[in-house]
């Protein structure tokens, strides 16, 4: 009698623990987001209430506009690591796309056909990238380290060694065009956030990207064709990132081969400090939104109180290694969970 009520207590039991188990996972992304909304708004008060000129309708648009870059190339960077891969690329595609889109609207005198092709070059640079990793297995660091140093090399090239001066006037409302107070440039970050969000929660894309991440073998066996969603992934990477390229142009009103120099760190930070794993597998859109605002506060509060640029390459040093610290002691967290 006593041995039948313990195995109906198991019985019971096992439902209750595998529940659990179940709310775990959800339970601690909710956690770690949340934490890091709190970070977030303790900084955001405390630089309001340090900084006089800080919490201005002028300095927050400012701030918007100077985060649209990092923050509409993370949105797919962030897939390109919850696939368990990273691209270095970034950077040299935002001035490869630049000058592209540049020399052709330059030539041509057509501003669609300009952008058109800044944004194509930056798409079959980013499929490329994902056609290395995927067909060949080549470690993605690498390919895309290659890549980096390849695609400056064409910026380059392109240009002719300096910057490209464009002479369609139309061409430069695309960086200041504005609606509702916000550039384009704004408005094109927040659809990318919306549009990947939605991509990555409420899609089956989305949930193959993870899984992929996770065990991209499991994945396999499950029937997710992993070569293509790499292509697929790296593609949109490049698209993005000459999107960006492309309105970096127009706001600064050439093309420049120098431009963008360190940008993919500054982007790999903003997606780890959104608490997206470098292993892959775990992402948060929520996350990436609020860690890119975190680096442009701290970003624009040292514009603000003028330190000295190499001083600004320390603080973000030093937010990159915590960034990276942080997503190791959760990795560790969560093995041990």
């Amino acid at each position: 009698m006593t041995t039948q009520r313990l195995a109906e207590g198991d019985g019971a039991e096992a439902p209750r623990a595998k529940g659990r188990q179940g709310l775990a996972k959800p339970l601690r992304t909710l956690l770690d987001t949340s934490g890091l909304i709190a970070v977030f708004i303790l900084l955001f008060i405390g630089l309001s209430v340090l900084i006089p000129d800080f919490l201005t309708s002028r300095n927050m648009v400012g701030l918007l506009l100077s985060v649209t870059v990092i923050g509409t190339i993370a949105t797919t960077m962030m897939l390109v690591l919850a696939l368990g891969e990273v691209d270095l690329s970034v950077a040299s595609i935002v001035a490869f796309t630049g000058v592209v889109a540049a020399v052709i609207t330059t030539t041509s005198g057509s501003v669609f056909i300009g952008v058109l092709g800044g944004i194509a070059a930056g798409g079959a640079v980013g499929a490329f990238n994902g056609f290395v990793v995927a067909r060949f297995g080549i470690n993605s660091l690498i390919a895309t380290l290659a890549a980096m140093e390849f695609v400056r090399g064409l910026a380059y090239i392109t240009s002719g060694g300096d910057a490209v001066m464009i002479t369609v006037p139309a061409f430069f409302e695309l960086g200041s065009a504005s609606f509702l107070g916000l550039t384009l440039p704004v408005w094109t970050m927040i659809a990318c956030f919306v549009v990947f969000g939605v991509l990555l929660n409420l899609t089956a894309f989305g949930r193959n990207v993870l899984a992929t991440g996770g065990n991209a073998e499991a994945a396999a066996l499950a029937g997710v064709n992993v070569r293509r969603l790499k292509v697929i992934v790296f593609g949109l990477q490049g698209v993005v990132a000459g999107i960006a390229g492309v309105l970096l142009t127009s706001r600064m009103g050439l093309g420049d081969p120098n431009t963008a120099l360190g940008l993919e760190l500054a982007v790999i930070s903003a997606c780890v400090l959104g608490g997206v794993a470098l292993s892959g597998g775990v992402a948060s859109i929520t996350g990436v939104l609020v860690g890119v605002l975190i680096m442009g506060c701290v970003q624009n509060a040292m514009g603000l109180l003028n330190v000295p640029t190499f001083y600004q390459y320390l603080v973000r040093g030093a937010i990159l290694l915590l960034a990276v610290m942080f997503d190791r002691w959760k990795q560790t967290r969560r093995s041990r969970g």
